[in-house]
């Protein structure tokens, strides 16, 4: 390559300038050269360079000049020193090298042709072609990425072709593959999402585990930095990332062993870049959802386990131990599974001790480095955030009930931590206590409890008054509170704690001290140092007045208000307020959870705290400039919502008996709906057996009939009185079924009345609901129409009854007549058979009584119905289950011709002739004429 370069610019072989110096110098002697045969040259030279492209087009069946002419156009367009040189030399020629790179890039780019030719010569699977094209697309990406990833972008299986590169089996190709789809992939989501799509993660993972995990070399590094430039701020992958389940898959890179002694570089990089691809994926600025999902899945992997055993563990770099554990912060952040197990968490020593308690042990520790301190105290944060279980047992620690004997607490670490000669170890001390207590009125007022012993032989004072004294008395400033971070951090403890809790507020200002300390403090002229402190001193006395009960004769809101106007005044006090806010570390502060300070003095706001300086600034502010009157008129106010809001529960508590109850008589509702069902089905029982018997009537008269002829003889008169003995005893069996329905026909009636009494007794308590009433008024109305539809029903069986009570009596007459006799054995026959007959109409007689006493009834429950729907009841269930009533009644009647047919079925097995009624009168008829004909024969 250097041969062909030296060719073209001129020069002999051997050691060779770049290709970049080469077109320099060309460009050079083009500018500057008196005579014209030398300025030809450099053009002639320049011209054969720009058919490099052409090339690429005519000759791409000869791999061999390919390959050069690529290797050529890298070398144009590279920035890259392939030789080594003095820094001197490299430092004068980097700014030309540069810039003709990107002039090249952007004559080479300015066609997309030429690109697309390229990427599809990478399809060759040839080195020599290869190889050159792989690193010219990662030159070009290099000196014009946004330009050239819209031109791969846009290109037809642009992306796809470059994907392919990592399934190559040459190592070099594969890994230089790497380092283009670093460069493709940078700061465009759109590549991002079709890279990942083209199943990235698995390719990337396989090689991973290829080369061992975390004990890989720089391929492992490549592909961590390839999947954090896909995941980072790309919502799209990470949710693919995490539904592929390959978060279980970054296990067994966490399994760094027993032995820890031997940590290479390499490794410490990979597990680095390794921790950072799990914060990416758990990282607060992810949406609420997506983090607790990615949380659940580490905790089921057993990945936050594997994490916590690196946290213990002995050996592990500095680096490593301080990545790690801002990792688990963030796994845990906002989890209450994880929290509960990282809660359980021990460290390996004797005895065990709780790894929240040993972490604490570091951050107050004030020869550990500063980046570990502040990641304890980020983990800790993180413990706390959202977990009130924790927050609970962290301020048990306190309290003396609670204390164990000869062992060390998280609370006792805090207040060491907080009393110390350390600045930083009492910011941060004064930072975990405060999370223990965010947004938890409990353990505010549990805190108030906590008694300290400052010194043998004097009572022991609270918690609360110890942090208020060592800002107020002199001694204690001139020893502690001289210094701003110290006096921050205590501030910023006692905002959080009296903040939205007023019987803290009384505890604070029931010490006169405090409130002369605070005043003293904003009212004077400090440097600009102090401008802070007398800030959050501001912002503490305005928590005084907003939450204050007024509980203190000496120390209420009117009081205060009153003093500040007198001893400091409302403009001045807004504007020390305001101070804090202005801050430059109180911007940095509020955008991560996380406390990224560069060095330990800067270290004096936290995330959490920063939001309620910004939720409380507003109040107080309003709170200050606002009159007594208009205190009282807020009070006021305060007091008519409160008494809303009882009125508007006692309302909703009625809501819900009156919703209990429309749910009973929605019941009841149904209850009767199903009686009245069992009702209407035994009198279509009873319409079924009447029909029965009104057929076996017409049988036996049709029988009757024919045995009535001179040649039936005395055999056939008894073959019919055995039937007719058997019909009858059938009718008889029937009889008594029937007289059972009916008995429990009148009890579901006697029910229905029951129940029909219980809602009369309930229905005034329903008149107040008017308004809800309408609706069910109409589906009433609707109702009462169904209910006369169902009494025209009853009518019409009643009307059914009376033809059958006529029919009933016809075959008694039939056989009554003795004169169609032919022998006194079939008189007595028939004798009995009219006895038989009259006894079975008393019967049905009977029946017809008892079913006149239950359409009463029915009638009765039906006009008392009516009356309850006229009064708006709660009765919506029978709109819907009239209709199935009707469909019911169908059913059963289709049933009980089924049942008919049956029994006629069994008639004609018996050998007896079996024919419908209609017919029965063109029977007889036939029959007269056959006899009249038989009678002519014989005479």
């Amino acid at each position: 390559m250097n041969f062909l370069i030296g060719v073209m610019s001129g020069q002999p072989t051997g050691p060779q300038p770049s290709g970049a110096e080469t077109i320099q110098k060309l460009c050079d002697r083009v500018a500057s050269s008196t005579l014209l045969e030398d300025r030809r040259d450099a053009v002639r030279a320049l011209k054969s360079l720009s058919k490099l492209i052409h090339i690429l087009q005519t000759d791409s069946s000869d791999s061999e000049i390919i390959g050069y002419a690529l290797d050529t156009l890298y070398n144009v367009i590279s920035n890259d020193e392939e030789e080594e040189r003095d820094e001197s030399e490299e430092e004068t020629s980097q700014k030309e090298t540069d810039d003709l790179g990107a002039k090249f890039t952007d004559v080479l780019i300015g066609k997309q042709e030429n690109i697309t030719l390229i990427l599809s010569l990478l399809e060759e699977f040839d080195f020599h072609v290869r190889w050159p094209g792989v690193k010219l697309i990662t030159a070009l990406l290099k000196n014009r990425c946004p330009p050239v990833q819209g031109i791969i972008l846009v290109s037809p299986m642009g992306v796809s072709r470059l994907m392919d590169l990592l399934a190559d089996s040459r190592e070099i190709i594969r890994n230089d593959g790497l380092l283009l789809l670093q460069q493709l992939t940078k700061g465009n989501a759109a590549i991002q999402k079709i890279v990942a799509f083209e199943n990235a993660f698995e390719r990337l993972l396989d090689i991973i585990s290829e080369e061992e995990n975390s004990d890989g070399g720089i391929v492992v590094e490549d592909c961590l930095l390839l999947m954090l430039s896909l995941l980072k701020n790309n919502s799209s992958n990470q949710n693919f990332f995490k539904e592929g389940s390959y978060i279980q898959r970054m296990k067994p890179w966490f399994e760094v062993g027993d032995d820890n002694s031997g940590w290479s570089a390499q490794k410490v990089t990979n597990l680095h870049l390794m921790l950072q691809l799990v914060r990416v994926m758990v990282s607060p600025m992810n949406s609420p959802g997506a983090i607790s999902s990615c949380q659940k899945s580490m905790y089921h992997c057993s990945l936050l386990q594997q994490l916590c055993t690196i946290l213990m563990a002995t050996g592990v770099p500095a680096d490593i131990l301080t990545e790690t554990i801002n990792t688990v912060s963030e796994v845990i952040r906002g989890s209450q599974d994880n929290q509960d197990y990282f809660a359980c968490v021990n460290a390996p020593s004797n005895p065990p001790r709780p790894a929240i308690v040993v972490l604490l042990m570091s951050m107050v520790n004030e020869r550990q480095p500063f980046v570990l301190r502040c990641a304890v105290l980020y983990c800790f944060q993180s413990f706390l955030y959202k977990n009130r279980k924790g927050q609970e047992e962290i301020v048990s620690t306190l309290l003396p009930s609670t204390i164990e004997a000869n062992s060390i607490t998280a609370g006792q670490l805090l207040c060491g931590g907080l009393f110390s000669t350390d600045s930083l170890s009492n910011w941060c001390a004064a930072v975990a206590l405060a999370h223990a207590l965010q947004d938890n009125l409990a353990q505010k007022e549990q805190l108030l409890r906590v008694q300290l012993a400052t010194s043998v032989g004097t009572p022991p004072i609270s918690l609360l008054q110890q942090c208020t004294n060592i800002l107020s008395q002199g001694d204690k400033i001139d020893r502690r509170g001289s210094k701003v971070q110290t006096r921050v951090g205590l501030l910023s403890l006692l905002c959080t704690w009296i903040s939205s809790c007023p019987i803290a507020v009384s505890h604070f200002l029931h010490n006169q001290e405090n409130i002369s300390y605070l005043t003293g403090q904003i009212s004077e002229n400090l440097g600009e140092e102090e401008r802070l402190v007398q800030g959050l001193c501001a912002l503490l006395l305005g928590i005084c007045i907003c939450y204050n009960d007024n509980s203190l004769e000496n120390h209420t809101k009117e009081k205060l208000k009153q003093l500040i106007e007198k001893l400091i005044g409302k403009e001045n006090f807004v504007e020390k307020l305001g101070f804090i806010s202005k801050q430059e570390l109180y911007s940095r502060a509020t955008h991560r959870p996380q406390p990224t300070f560069s060095s330990p003095e800067q270290m004096l706001f936290d995330h959490e705290f920063t939001k309620l300086i910004k939720e409380l600034e507003a109040v107080v502010t309003k709170s200050v400039h606002t009159s007594i009157e208009e205190d009282r008129k807020e009070e006021e106010v305060k007091k008519a919502l409160e008494q809303h809001d009882s009125i508007m529960a006692q309302y909703k508590d009625l809501i819900r008996e009156q919703d209990a109850q429309i749910n009973e008589l929605k019941e009841q509702v149904a209850s009767l709906t199903s009686q009245t069902e069992q009702m209407q089905t035994t009198m279509a029982q009873q319409m079924a057996q009447i029909q029965q018997h009104r057929d076996k009537y017409s049988i036996l008269k049709l029988k009757l009939e024919k045995g009535s002829q001179p040649v039936a003889g005395q055999g056939e008169a008894a073959h019919f009185n055995g039937l007719q003995s058997e019909e009858l005893g059938r009718l008889r069996e029937e009889l008594q079924d029937l007289r059972i329905r009916n008995a429990q026909l009148e009890t579901q009636l006697i029910d229905r009345e029951a129940l029909v009494t219980s809602l009369k007794s309930e229905r005034a308590e329903f008149a107040k609901d008017s308004e809800n009433n309408a609706e069910l008024f109409k589906e009433l109305e609707a109702l009462r129409g169904r209910i006369e539809m169902q009494s025209a029903e009853i009518n019409q069986l009643q009307a059914e009854r009376q033809d059958l009570l006529k029919t009933a009596t016809q075959p008694t007459s039939a056989a009554a007549d003795p004169a169609a006799l032919a022998s006194e054995d079939l008189q007595r026959l028939l004798t009995a058979q009219t006895q038989e007959s009259e006894r079975l109409k008393e019967e049905v007689r009977s029946l017809s009584e008892s079913r006149t006493s239950m359409e009463h009834q029915l009638a009765s429950a039906n006009s008392t119905v009516a009356i309850l729907q006229t009064e708006r009841t709660k009765l919506q269930e029978e709109v819907v289950e009239s209709k199935k009533e009707q469909d019911d009644l169908l059913m059963l009647l289709a049933d009980q011709d089924q049942k008919i047919t049956s029994l006629k079925s069994k008639l004609k097995e018996l050998g007896e002739w079996v024919e419908d009624e209609d017919d029965l009168d063109s029977q007889d008829q036939f029959d007269d004429g056959e006899e009249d004909d038989e009678e002519t024969d014989n005479e």
